[in-house]
């Protein structure tokens, strides 16, 4: 692949509107906003840029991601940084709840030292309510048997 192809190829990803990609800087402010983003949580680049991510973050879990996030910020380690997919509930711009699925890809500068945090994510709130609502239909049929 030459540099101009990757350089497309990486165009391309960052404007696509399939998945999210969301990168924020040290301060957790988001300073890179995707089509996909915006197609899954609901707000514009506009609205989103240089916000903080609670914006998509719902409150019961806003403690415990800064926690996580300060502590991957100052050791520039993570349980998730190597590809595993993390599950979580997110806000819509409508309020809605939603369901998403994301990788996270630390950024580095030149000696090392985190910079920030991107995350690719996918919005999986169909699979998520189908497989609740097979689950509610199994304990029925076991509640109806027993």
């Amino acid at each position: 692949m030459t540099p101009e192809e990757r350089a497309a190829l990486g165009e391309a990803l960052l404007t696509s509107a399939a998945d999210a990609v969301v990168y924020c800087g040290r301060d957790g402010a988001i300073g890179l906003w995707s089509p996909g983003a915006e197609r899954i949580f609901g707000f514009t680049e506009a609205e989103a840029l240089g916000r903080s991510l609670d914006i998509i973050i719902p409150h019961a879990q806003r403690a415990r991601h800064w926690t996580g996030f300060d502590r991957v910020m100052a050791t520039g380690q993570s349980r998730y940084g190597a590809g595993e997919v993390l599950a979580v509930p997110a806000l819509h711009r409508d309020g809605r709840r939603i369901s998403v699925e994301f990788t996270i890809v630390p950024l580095r500068d030149g000696s090392g030292a985190m910079i920030g945090m991107a995350a690719v994510l996918r919005d999986v709130t169909a699979r998520f309510e189908e497989l609740r609502a097979l689950r509610r239909q199994v304990a029925a049929a076991e509640a109806k048997a027993g």
